[in-house]
């Protein structure tokens, strides 16, 4: 994914009046095919101060484009070893917008979170200011300053993390994590000092997942973002559990996460303005966001408005994941040892249906004190190559990602196919001409007791020996291709009840 750039040009150079000894930096290139994660700032600010300017007040004034939809700041400059200090703020043309002083070298702003000092909001075209002020400076020193400054636009996306600069761990790894819940800026509740039942902080949700043992959650609030703002700031805190922005896109034909981006959909389904799902397909499109619909199969009554799928004409190859199990339709009630699927059942007739869609689980949370329902369970276990945004999601529309449904922290399922053609894991497509030998290898730890199901479109295929007699043990079957697309997967039960559910590997002739 690239992030488009406009050049700033000799009008913006005009607008920027910066004390002491202003500078716009020089050209910048073209940005339209540049990867994000090599993108050069839109504008570099620089000055230099001098012990004149001490104790005073500075404005370093800048354009704002139309359309930009975040500002992301990063500030520096030189002597600090000498004690130099310049405190840092910015308005915009409405007036302040925040202010950090010296706390704080780097900060981002947008319409629905911003970095602790600074105010979300609109961000209004027009010139704005970074606020500078020098509480600090030697009598025969001299710093220089430079404030790199990124504008952001409708779909444009982060190069690891929305609320994380860089990967929070780093090495290929399947990292454990809940992408359905829900807090305080919906209906989220959890029990107050006194025992009553209030709306639960999201903090409450961060501690039960990190006391759960997981890598990754998505706050999947109905209809809202609101709740960004207090990811933004509990982000750098919780620094082992990476806090993906998502929002449940709530209607009456059926519910939906939708990952990766902090920017509205309109989800008045049915109404003037989204007159069908496309729309809001369409929507998550242009944001370069993912999509997964969720508990496909639940009931809609006055007690689940619009819970169960029923959007006609749903183009399903605009859709990368469906939830198919959550902690209400896995168990049905506490207590109960069976197991109901049809979630699995409905995402599998997609899969016959030509339909390469992940399959995910999410606890739908809606109170973190619920311990075997709660946070976690069931959990997605996802095969990524670092712990960040980017990684996780591409990893998920990948379809590297199996689901535990017990929640526990370690249970694993892999299943790979070798051919003449290379080798595949969970979500990749392997060519297999008609006469190919296959071998699929299921590996499984964590889970003695259980039995494998492997299947073949749904069907099963026989594999010998399907016990797992310990915690961890690879069973292989030597299969020959017939030259048709087919999908296999690999599924771990114990009791009856599945325990461990994979992604399919695609075979394509």
């Amino acid at each position: 994914m690239t992030k488009g750039i406009r050049r700033v040009g000799a009008m913006l150079a005009a607008l920027l009046t910066v004390f002491c000894t202003p500078q716009l930096a020089a050209a910048l290139p073209d940005r339209a095919s540049t990867p994000l994660r090599s993108v050069a700032p839109d504008l570099v600010l620089t000055g230099e101060i001098g012990p004149q300017d001490k104790l005073t007040f500075h404005d370093v004034p800048f354009a704002v484009p139309q359309g930009v939809v975040r500002i992301s700041v990063e500030f520096d400059y030189t002597e600090r070893d000498k004690h130099t200090v310049i405190d840092l703020g910015i308005s915009d043309p409405d007036g302040v917008r925040g202010w950090s002083g010296s706390n704080k070298s780097s900060f981002t702003l947008s319409r629905t979170d911003a970095t602790p000092s600074y105010l979300p909001g609109a961000i209004h075209a027009g010139t704005w200011k970074l606020n500078l002020s020098v509480s600090a400076i030697r009598p025969d020193v001299h710093a220089r300053y430079t404030a790199r400054v990124w504008f952001w636009r409708h779909g444009d996306i982060p190069a690891v993390s929305t609320f994380s600069a860089a990967p929070l761990k780093t090495g290929a790894h399947w990292y454990r994590g809940d992408l359905h819940m829900h807090t305080a800026h919906s209906d989220g509740s959890c029990a107050s000092l006194t025992g009553r039942p209030v709306p639960c902080p999201l903090y409450h949700t961060a501690e039960a997942a990190v006391a759960h043992g997981l890598d990754f959650i998505a706050l999947s609030d109905h209809n809202t973002g609101s709740h960004y703002d207090a990811v933004r700031e509990l982000q750098p805190a919780f620094d082992t559990l990476l806090m993906i922005p998502a929002v449940e896109v709530t209607t009456f034909q059926g519910h939906a996460n939708v990952f990766g981006t902090t920017e509205p959909v309109d989800a008045r389904l049915g109404g003037p303005t989204v007159s069908n799902v496309g729309a809001i397909l369409d929507q998550v499109h242009d944001l370069h966001a993912l999509i997964s619909i969720n508990h496909p199969t639940s009931p809609t009554d006055e007690t689940c408005r619009g819970c169960g799928w029923s959007a006609p004409d749903t183009d399903w190859s605009k859709v990368q994941s469906i939830e198919v199990l959550n902690a209400g339709e896995l168990w049905g009630a506490m207590g109960d040892a069976r197991v109901k699927r049809p979630g699995v059942a409905f995402w599998r007739d997609l899969l016959n249906e030509g339909h390469h869609l992940t399959g995910v689980g999410g606890s739908d949370n809606h109170d973190v004190e619920l311990g075997r329902l709660g946070v976690g369970f069931p959990t997605t276990v996802v095969y990524a190559p670092e712990l960040s945004e980017r990684a996780v999601l591409d990893a998920i529309r990948a379809g590297h990602v199996f689901i535990d449904a017990r929640g526990s922290r370690d249970g694993l399922l892999e299943l790979t196919a070798q051919g003449p053609s290379g080798r595949a894991m969970m979500g990749d497509t392997l060519a297999a001409p008609a006469g190919a030998n296959l071998q699929l290898s299921v590996h499984v730890a964590h889970a003695k007791g259980g039995r494998i199901t492997l299947e073949r479109d749904g069907a099963p295929l026989t594999l010998p020996d399907a016990v797992i007699a310990s915690d961890d043990e690879v069973k292989t079957l030597q299969l020959a291709a017939d030259g048709k697309s087919h999908w296999i997967s690999a599924d771990v039960s114990i009791g009856g009840r599945p325990v461990l559910i994979g992604n399919p590997i695609y075979l394509a002739p």
